[in-house]
């Protein structure tokens, strides 16, 4: 993988130069991208033209970073996913965009997504197992960062569809406090949910990459946060971990253990549960609305799992939609007593294993810390020896405190490193 940090420190030494830096990405893509299928577009032409004219001076230092498909670029077509936005281009960028290359970031070709950002799979393979599905949606960035094709990447979560995947392909990732990052040029699917995130190899890559990007005090290499305390949490409403889930989390526990770091399980109030449960509702009832056009017009060119999708939104009455907002907002509110007791919460990122690529894998432990907005990193570090297969653990802060979830999932990463 390339690690965003190291390769922006050596560009910085005057080592590297984005133009080297971008080689170096086109080199793993040319041995590998025809068995992963990370990208939905990518102009190599067009990448070298601008690595030449970055500076690589400050902030990202000219690294290349993938935008997920669903993010409005003006000179890459904008296709979601979907044969009904095939060779479509936006007139303009989404904000993010401008924002990464203010940042001295190297726009670099639009990332594999499913459907729209739904469940319907992307083309694109696991590259620790071809049999295996990468996620959602946010396939491409995530299975591109694992692959080594660019040191960072965008992706979006409505459900779990950063964390998820990040899980699924071995890599860290955060889907930031909800509206850290503008979602404006982003194609909607549920706004109450939309959150863009960041992929990266580690933990200081990802903070690394939103520092430069968003301007926020968010990067923790070479911090003292101090020891945080962890709770930890299965989500028992969620449904139950596999062995697997169940042993990437008791690794985690272990290595924070032996690190000093004070775990201890919590109890979450029953309005959690009852907010899990109504994540349907939201998702599909504004995924029903976002995609009226589409369903309208072109309901023959949809996925059968997301004609389902809307159709069952169609079917959430108003006053259904409105209780469950009253649920999740009273659950939002909750979370406060909670962080008052802890620092920051532990749980899985996935039900297991990636599964087979007929499937983008089950959202269950994410849907909650979506819709509460809070902040959640994915930290890799544990595998299964038999399918080669990665398992992540989840680290999840309270709303606003993104530097602190940060530098919470860099502790236990490092942890991971050196008692694991």
């Amino acid at each position: 993988m390339m690690r965003a940090l190291d390769l922006a420190e050596a560009v910085e030494a005057g080592d590297l130069t984005p133009a080297t830096v971008l080689e170096l990405a086109l080199e793993a893509i040319g041995e590998r991208e025809k068995d992963i299928r990370a990208f939905a577009s990518l102009d190599t032409d067009r990448a070298r033209l601008a690595a030449r004219t970055i500076p690589g001076t400050d902030g990202l230092f000219g690294l290349p970073v993938g935008f997920k498909d669903i993010i409005d670029t003006a000179d890459y077509p904008t296709e979601h996913g979907s044969p009904i936005y095939k060779g479509h281009k936006p007139i303009s960028d989404a904000p993010i965009v401008r924002m990464t290359e203010a940042a001295q970031g190297l726009r670099f070709g639009k990332t594999a997504t499913t459907e729209f950002a739904f469940l319907n799979p992307a083309p694109t393979f696991n590259p620790h197992n071809p049999a295996h599905t990468p996620g959602g949606s946010s396939a491409g960035s995530a299975a591109g960062v694992a692959a080594g094709f660019f040191p960072l990447a965008f992706g979006t979560q409505t459900g779990g569809s950063v964390i998820r995947p990040a899980s699924f392909c071995g890599v860290a990732a955060m889907k930031p406090s909800f509206r850290l990052i503008p979602i404006q040029g982003v194609k909607p699917f549920a706004p109450l949910l939309d959150t863009v995130g960041l992929f990266g190899a580690r933990v200081v890559d990802v903070a690394f990459g939103l520092a430069a990007i968003t301007g926020r005090d968010l990067r923790v290499d070479g911090g003292d946060f101090g020891k945080p305390v962890f709770g930890i949490t299965r989500q028992p409403f969620a449904g139950e971990g596999s062995l697997e889930a169940n042993a990437a989390l008791e690794q985690a526990i272990k290595a924070l253990e032996k690190a000093g770091i004070t775990c201890r399980e919590v109890t979450l109030a029953p309005v959690f549960g009852e907010a899990h449960a109504h994540h349907r509702a939201i998702n599909n009832h504004e995924g029903a609305v976002s995609l009226t056009w589409e369903y309208d017009v072109h309901c023959e060119r949809l996925s059968p799992i997301l004609r389902d999708c809307i159709e069952h939104g169609r079917s959430v009455s108003l006053a259904e939609y409105d209780a469950a907002r009253a649920v999740s907002n009273k659950a939002r509110k909750a979370t406060h007593p909670l962080f008052e007791e802890v620092d920051v919460l532990l749980t899985f990122s996935a039900p297991g294993l990636a599964p087979l690529r007929d499937s983008t894998g089950d959202a269950t432990y994410n849907k909650l810390i979506t819709l509460l907005g809070l902040p959640a990193v994915n930290v890799p570090g544990w595998r299964d020896s038999a399918t080669n297969l990665p398992m992540g653990v989840q680290v999840v802060g309270a709303f606003g405190d993104d530097q602190r979830t940060l530098a919470a999932a860099h502790l236990l990463e490092q942890a991971l490193a050196a008692h694991a």
